[in-house]
């Protein structure tokens, strides 16, 4: 919430979040497939934070159509949409009659569709789904898109419980439990939700299709396309409660009941989402391997960090990414091994390398602490706020010991349990923390917080254990000697490595000096990269084959472009196409952009026209 000290401190709202607050928010929908939108009311519970002094409640709103707006129960006419503010959308100003006080509270329903131009909502047609059967529906909140679908406070820095009541003519899935009701019989159904856990507006979630669920573990589900749903659980029930049983070892009890996951249709455009309840998740992880359920790892650790305590704004970002990417690691050490964790932040370094390299070395995208004013937090969107925050807190973990540090790790999670807060609210957390501990107070106390907090660019390289890559850059240096070297590959070179020393072979590649075509052929034939179902690993290779010109790559590469949103594989794939043909690349882009999320079509055409962020 917001401190006396600084009432307004998330600047990418235009809602008066400092003199109101939404404790409880109704969202009443019908899903109208055949319109692609939705039509309904939200009604907000909402608490004064002044002695009478405001008079007006200002929401976010962007390209939402409003019918109308009542007031404790009484049609009101004293609202407007205020004239838009890009990037962040119109205010919808409402006018109370007379100010109320302090802690009491406003009941305002505003009956609102959305419109074409809604960038949280992606509406699939039959064709684009995995059966081709039925149309489809899913929301992305994160991270200031709530508002293209509902007014509200679109800001971190509130949070409130929800209820959803969603008519549909298909199954839906929202973030909160379900609660069963009577029905009375009719072609659509409404499905009814409950969130009590307080949420920010960017974690609500909707998404309707046809889904079927099964089980994966004793307190969590897979949903997904009925011809799917056997390969998802497959892949999902050997590690789900496992890295459950070893989050709650580092910080606490799962909170939220049930943990599911659903794996939505491909053009998702991020590798996971944690909506409260149900994570939303990319198909791409579905790798008949169980080699890319690390993003569950992930998404899993955002019900403690990000979805329980949360940042206060998209400029303090890594309080949300950075705990988690440790958290993630946390697991992935307690369940693989010390090495993994070690092996996964080699990986992530290499990332925040490549993100720091394209925004340039002294941009202020690549600070931990970011300045958004103006700014839309999707422009600054990127590994830095992951890799950067991770290896902030493993430098403190390193600092202080493992041991000292895991005691403060539940605190921290304990103190602002369903609070959101900035990096210098964390910084006084660990150093009171630490108060009466001589040794850990002073070597925090000495820590150069500023240039941790403000630098941009990299940050000092930990020392890893590297036992798990040495074999993999071995094998690099040795394709990388070649045509001059004796080196012969052959399939064996890779048949004890996991999917991802792969990944980690082929970025070693990418770095230098291109290959010859001829080389680029002859390891897509030996080592079977083009025909891999684990899109982590065809896709590096199809970068590989296009930095050397090697024409043999083009066409999987446009393929994949065409049945896959993942930011993360379409933008670097993207680029790399530009290099090789930016005709071709424009050509793509423009064949499959309506197959693509908003948000992710929003992105490359910033990156085609050369304004984007990563």
């Amino acid at each position: 919430m917001a401190t006396a000290s600084n009432p307004r401190r998330d600047p990418n709202t235009l809602s008066n979040y400092d003199s109101w607050v939404s404790t409880h928010v109704v969202a009443n929908f019908a899903i109208l497939f055949d319109e692609k939108k939705l039509a309904g009311n939200v009604v907000h519970k909402l608490k004064s934070t002044t002695d009478s002094e405001s008079t007006e409640i200002v929401l976010d709103t962007n390209n939402v159509k409003i019918g109308s707006v009542q007031i404790d129960g009484k049609s009101s006419s004293n609202w407007e949409l205020l004239p838009p503010l890009e990037p962040y959308g119109a205010a919808l100003k409402i006018v109370l009659d007379h100010g109320v006080g302090r802690n009491e509270i406003v009941t305002v329903d505003i009956a609102v569709e959305t419109t074409d131009r809604c960038t949280a909502l992606q509406w699939l047609t039959p064709a684009q789904t995995s059966n081709k059967k039925h149309p489809y529906m899913f929301s992305q909140c994160q991270a200031i898109h709530a508002r293209s679908i509902f007014p509200c406070q679109d800001t971190p820095d509130v949070k409130c419980t929800f209820d959803f009541n969603i008519k549909s003519p298909l199954p839906v899935i929202a973030s909160g439990l379900p609660i069963d009701k009577e029905e009375p019989q009719s072609s659509d159904k409404t499905y009814h939700f409950q969130q009590r856990v307080p949420i920010p507006s960017y974690l609500f979630a909707l998404a309707s299709g046809d889904i079927s669920e099964a089980t994966i573990g004793p307190r969590s589900a897979v949903a997904t396309s009925p011809d799917k749903l056997q390969e998802c659980q497959w892949e999902l029930e050997a590690d789900t409660e496992k890295f459950i049983h070893a989050i709650e070892a580092i910080v606490y009890p799962y909170a939220w009941g049930r943990y599911n996951v659903l794996i939505l249709p491909p053009s998702f455009p991020y590798g996971g989402m944690e909506n409260p309840i149900f994570t939303f998740a990319t198909p791409s992880i579905i790798s008949k391997d169980r080699e890319n359920i690390d993003v569950i790892a992930h998404e899993l650790a955002h019900s403690w960090s990000g979805n329980l305590v949360t940042n206060a704004s998209w400029e303090h970002f890594w309080l949300n990414e950075g705990w988690t990417t440790y958290l993630e690691r946390r697991v992935l050490a307690a369940v693989h091994g010390e090495p993994y964790r070690h092996f996964s932040a080699i990986i992530g370094w290499k990332s925040l390398a490549d993100s720091v390299e394209h925004f340039g070395h002294d941009h202020e995208f690549t600070k931990l602490i970011t300045d958004l004013k103006g700014k839309d937090p999707d422009d600054a969107f990127s590994s830095i706020p992951y890799e950067k925050g991770f290896n902030f807190l493993f430098h403190l973990e390193t600092l202080l010991g493992k041991h000292k540090f895991d005691q403060f790790i539940p605190h921290y999670f304990m103190a602002f349990k369903e609070k959101s807060l900035d990096s210098h609210e964390f910084k006084t957390t660990i150093l009171n923390f630490f108060q009466s501990d001589v040794e850990a107070y002073k070597l925090l106390n000495d820590l150069d917080w500023d240039t941790w907090f403000y630098a941009p660019g990299m940050p000092p390289k930990p020392h890893f254990d590297t036992s798990l890559v040495d074999v993999v850059y071995e094998l690099s240096k040795n394709w990388k000697s070649l045509p001059e070297s004796s080196f012969k590959p052959r399939p064996s070179d890779i048949e004890n490595l996991t999917a991802n020393q792969v990944v980690v072979f082929l970025e070693q590649i990418l770095l230098g000096n291109p290959l010859t075509p001829d080389l680029s052929r002859l390891m897509g034939q030996i080592y079977g990269f083009a025909s891999s179902e684990n899109i982590e690993v065809s896709n590096l290779y199809f970068q590989v084959g296009l930095k050397a010109g090697d024409e043999s790559v083009v066409e999987p590469t446009t393929e994949l472009l065409g049945r896959i949103g993942r930011m993360k594989f379409v933008r670097p794939l993207y680029r790399n196409l530009q290099r090789f043909s930016r005709a071709l690349a424009v050509d793509t882009f423009e064949k499959h952009k309506d197959f693509y999320h908003p948000i992710c079509r929003a992105m490359v055409e910033k990156d085609l026209l050369g304004k984007g962020g990563l």
